[in-house]
């Protein structure tokens, strides 16, 4: 049952629910009105009895109470009368103290008068809709009620009792026609109720109808339809602001599948049920298929499972967890609509999450790449990081090549004003030419030395064993000055592409500034581990760390903080680690220490 559906059924319910309770209530109303009525009348036949007994049982004073009653003739006569015009009562008794029956319109003199009748006052004020409708029905086992009245002097224990019997069923031949009366009309109006509510329904959410229209171009990739926007009424209308913001959808959803076609990748998208609910980008270049004929598919028909692709999602919709870039092969390359023009990808899935956080039976999002492009990109990246890295490095020539220049002009001018005046003694001023002369050829001649091509000799090095050599290499000198070395080895296995001498260099910079920065000992700790496609190495020590506003310049060439320092090291590091394509950082916080993080490809990844 579809929610239009649900809607109209729970609209109608309401509807008759409401008109079933107003019918109810009054016809509650009514019932309580015709008992009240009756007990109004039975409390006056109930005062008219007490009366008659009274005055009998005055006018004939001198006389014990049972033999006054009983020589008055009249008094049984007027206690009948009484009872056929009440309309309900059926008995009226008048008995002692002991209950026993002294005068009855229906009873026989001495007979005990039942004491188990139910009051009837409480039947008509209190009970309820149900138990009143209960007693005029039950004609099999009609149940009495009673009303009472005690007769004597005041102040003193009641010598008599007078007591009128009510058959409430009596009352059916007023209440039942009323009953049907009310019973056809509350019929009638929920059944009119109904049939309103369902015309209105019809015409309230024949809207809806149209969003789901809309809704199906959508989920067919119709992002943009001409018939699934049809005119509802003005746009301040509820449903026509929900068809224009569905049409925006629309058209939003269209221009983001136009971006997503221009992408090398492929991108598709399967729902909790395992179906196909978006498909964009290069579909033909890996599946050899349109998105129009896989929209709506389900997995194992776009990825069969004897293949690898969908054997590896089977794996994946079962555990929720994701891949990335792994290599996969597609089939046989074609160009027909049953063939794939490539042989090979890099398969990403990523599992998506419900609304409730929930990932298992979310979805997932698969995602194909054409191996060449993303080498290219890699290499149109590493490219773009080697440039900025060589402004990075090189920024501090302009700055060591600059004062040596300043201070030849400043001295020159001096010498020539000198010779202006006749002072031909400009030796000291020639001296100091020379001597910054040889500072810049000596600065000229390091940055030749730091540019020039570096041959490299990459081979398949061990993380773990690598660490563990610049450990034993590093610990003479960090005992010397009492620093302790820690190593944290989580690499076991793994293995990098790197020339071993270039990066121990690189990372003996690393080693010795560590160790110079605890001169009063310390802790310098190795670690390795591995994260997603690198292997990464992190030197750390516990020295005084590097200030915030050196953080910036500690890779520039020439820049240093020690007073006998070069500022060549750390320079020279990151440029062997640019050259063997990797990532270098640190994190330092001021008095704590500082960690050099080193991360490199892992042998093997793309």
């Amino acid at each position: 049952m579809n929610r239009r559906a649900r809607l109209t059924l729970i609209s109608v319910g309401l509807v008759a629910l409401l008109t079933g309770f107003i019918s109810v209530y009054y016809l509650k109303i009514d019932i309580d009105k015709h008992f009240q009525f009756s007990l109004e009348r039975a409390e006056t036949m109930k005062r008219l009895a007490a009366d008659s007994v009274a005055r009998s049982s005055e006018q004939q004073s001198n006389l014990p109470i049972p033999e006054a009653l009983a020589i008055d003739i009249d008094l049984a006569a007027r206690l009948l009368k009484i009872m056929s015009v009440s309309g309900s009562l059926i008995e009226i008794a008048v008995c002692d103290r002991h209950n026993r029956v002294l005068l009855c319109t229906d009873r026989r003199t001495g007979d005990v008068f039942p004491s188990d009748y139910p009051d009837y006052a409480q039947l008509a004020k209190r009970a309820s809709l149900l138990q009143k409708i209960l007693v005029l029905v039950d004609v099999r086992t009609p149940k009495y009620y009673e009303l009472s009245e005690a007769l004597g002097p005041e102040g003193q224990n009641p010598d008599l009792f007078v007591h009128v019997v009510i058959l409430p069923a009596l009352l059916r031949k007023e209440i039942v026609p009323e009953l049907n009366r009310a019973g056809v009309i509350s019929l009638l109006s929920i059944l009119g109720s109904i049939l309103i509510a369902f015309v209105f329904s019809h015409f309230a959410f024949k809207p809806l109808s149209n969003v789901t229209r809309m809704l199906d171009h959508l989920t067919r990739g119709e992002y943009v339809s001409e018939t699934a926007a049809p005119a509802i009424g003005s746009n301040e209308d509820e449903f026509g602001v929900m068809v224009s913001k569905v049409n925006l959808l629309g058209q939003q959803l269209g221009n983001f599948e136009m971006l997503l076609d221009q992408l090398e990748e492929a991108v598709l998208v399967f729902g909790g049920d395992r179906r196909l609910i978006v498909a964009s980008g290069a579909l033909e270049k890996f599946l050899g298929k349109r998105r129009v004929d896989l929209m709506g598919l389900s997995m194992p028909d776009v990825f069969p499972a004897d293949t690898s692709v969908g054997f590896l999602l089977d794996q994946i919709m079962e555990t929720g967890r994701h891949v990335r870039h792994f290599p996969v092969q597609l089939g046989a390359t074609g160009n027909g609509a049953g063939g794939t023009k490539l042989s090979h990808a890099l398969l990403s899935v990523e599992p998506l999450e419900s609304l409730t956080g929930a990932r298992k039976n979310a979805g997932v999002m698969v995602r194909l790449r054409d191996p060449e492009v993303r080498r290219q990109i890699k290499g149109q990246l590493k490219t773009a990081e080697r440039l900025s890295a060589i402004n990075r490095v090189s920024s501090g020539v302009a700055h060591e090549v600059k004062n040596p220049l300043n201070a030849i002009l400043m001295h020159v001018e001096l010498a020539r004003m000198k010779l202006a005046k006749g002072d031909h003694n400009v030796n000291q001023q020639m001296d100091i030419i020379a001597s910054e002369i040889l500072r810049l050829d000596r600065v000229v001649k390091t940055f030749l030395d730091f540019t020039r091509p570096v041959e490299m000799k990459t081979a398949d090095v061990p993380v773990d064993a690598f660490v563990f050599e610049m450990v034993e290499l590093a610990r003479p000198q960090a005992q010397a000055v009492g620093v302790t070395i820690t190593a944290d080895l989580h690499a076991a296995g793994a293995t990098m592409m790197v020339d071993p001498d270039l990066l121990k260099q690189a990372a003996l910079n690393i080693v010795v500034n560590a160790i110079e920065a605890m001169p009063k000992g310390g802790e310098l700790r190795f670690e390795s581990s591995i994260e997603g496609e690198d292997a990464e190495i992190r030197i750390s020590d516990s020295g005084s760390g590097i200030a915030p506003e050196k953080r910036d310049k500690i890779f520039q060439l020439y820049y240093t903080t020690k007073n006998s320092g070069s500022g060549i090291g750390l320079a020279m590091t990151f440029r062997i680690v640019q050259l063997l394509n990797g990532k270098i950082e640190f994190v330092s916080e001021p008095g704590k220490g500082t960690a050099f993080i080193l991360r490199f490809p892992l042998e093997g990844s793309a």
